[in-house]
């Protein structure tokens, strides 16, 4: 059987999108835009987001897993120009970075 987590797990992964950081920038104004750590499982993260999974979620604060986006991130991402990966869960914007986007050289 099927659970609802199950069922919203299968939505959000559904939503996600590849977005370059234009697409982002007016979110990141509002204040809306929450960076996942690479690693961690953007869909995962986006689940205990929408199920108000506050525990799971303050934890990951704390460990920086998950953190808002702040001014420094905003200006190297319009110097670079990399893509992410993204999922709305209202008012929320979650993003991880592509990694396959960054240069190692």
């Amino acid at each position: 059987m099927t659970s609802p987590s199950d069922l919203l797990r299968a939505k959000l992964n559904l939503e996600t999108a590849r977005l370059a950081w234009p697409e982002l920038e007016r979110h990141f104004a509002r204040g809306s835009l929450i960076k996942v750590a690479f690693g961690t499982d953007l869909v995962d993260t986006a689940l205990h987001v929408a199920e108000n999974n506050a525990a799971t979620i303050q934890q990951w604060l704390a460990e920086g897993r998950i953190t808002r986006a702040d001014v420094n991130d905003a200006e190297a991402w319009y110097v670079r120009q990399p893509m992410f990966w993204a999922v709305v869960v209202a008012p929320w914007v979650l993003v991880q970075e592509i990694l396959e986007d960054l240069d190692f050289e």
